[in-house]
């Protein structure tokens, strides 16, 4: 019997019956759904055919739901996308305006007082890297340390930082119902960064059917890897995100 299993991510290119009996044939042994893309009703689609796939196979094989998480994202621009120089002045803020080469809105509305002087900030995974400078509410102005192309809806993270947020998003939570509704077997909880947050997904999972559901929790921040121990005594498993961690 192989112990170590193997889980598929699928999308657009693996979604079809005849690749899935393909894959389910190779070894998969857990298919994922990420739900930071999507809607409901591809991920049905899915869904569906994954059961198809698995009853005609007479195979076990599990179906995890990814969430989405508590994501950090700028806005948009007006030209869709700007190019920041090393050492031009950049401001993000939380008023909704549509973006240009000196500011730019923040899809998380309490970043002005979860930063400080002297913080970075990473935009596109890391590929533009801010540092504040000056905090007035509802802006913070940074420098820019290292520059690039900005496009719209690119990510944010902040190294070090453990970011004063719901864990549940009121998406995460209609996700969950979706999931718990379709019998996923897992959830894999984004953005773990405390053991708190899989409580939290726990309880929610319980009080709505889902007690049945394994939750896989994410490390994918400095605070999850810090206080990984105590999320290991609640979580069902545990997945080492690399990219995020990388940033």
């Amino acid at each position: 019997m192989r112990k170590t299993k193997i889980i598929c991510t699928i999308g657009p290119a693996s979604e079809s019956e005849s690749v899935l009996t393909q894959m389910c044939n190779a070894g998969m042994n857990v298919a994922r759904l990420n739900f930071s893309h999507g809607s409901h009703e591809e991920h049905q689609k899915k869904i569906d055919t994954i059961k198809k796939v698995r009853k005609a196979l007479g195979l076990p094989i599990a179906i995890m739901l990814d969430t989405k998480g508590p994501e950090y994202r700028i806005k948009t621009f007006e030209n869709g996308k700007i190019t920041l120089k090393d050492g031009d002045t950049f401001t993000l803020t939380t008023d909704d305006i549509v973006g240009n080469q000196e500011r730019v809105s923040v899809t998380y509305k309490n970043l002005i007082n979860n930063l400080k002087v002297g913080d970075h900030v990473l935009i596109n995974n890391g590929l533009i890297i801010l540092e504040v400078e000056k905090l007035k509410a509802p802006d913070a102005i940074c420098k820019v340390l290292v520059g690039g192309e900005v496009s719209d809806k690119k990510s944010m993270n902040f190294p070090n930082k453990v970011m004063d947020h719901a864990f549940l998003s009121e998406q995460d939570k209609k996700d969950l119902l979706f999931g718990i509704k379709n019998d996923v077997d897992f959830v894999a909880a984004s953005f773990v960064s405390v053991k708190k947050d899989v409580e939290d997904m726990r309880k929610f999972l319980d009080e709505n059917g889902g007690e049945d559901i394994d939750i896989i929790a994410k490390i994918e921040n400095r605070s999850g890897v810090e206080h990984i121990e105590e999320i290991c005594e609640i979580a069902n498993g545990v997945m080492i995100a690399r990219g995020d961690l990388g940033v």
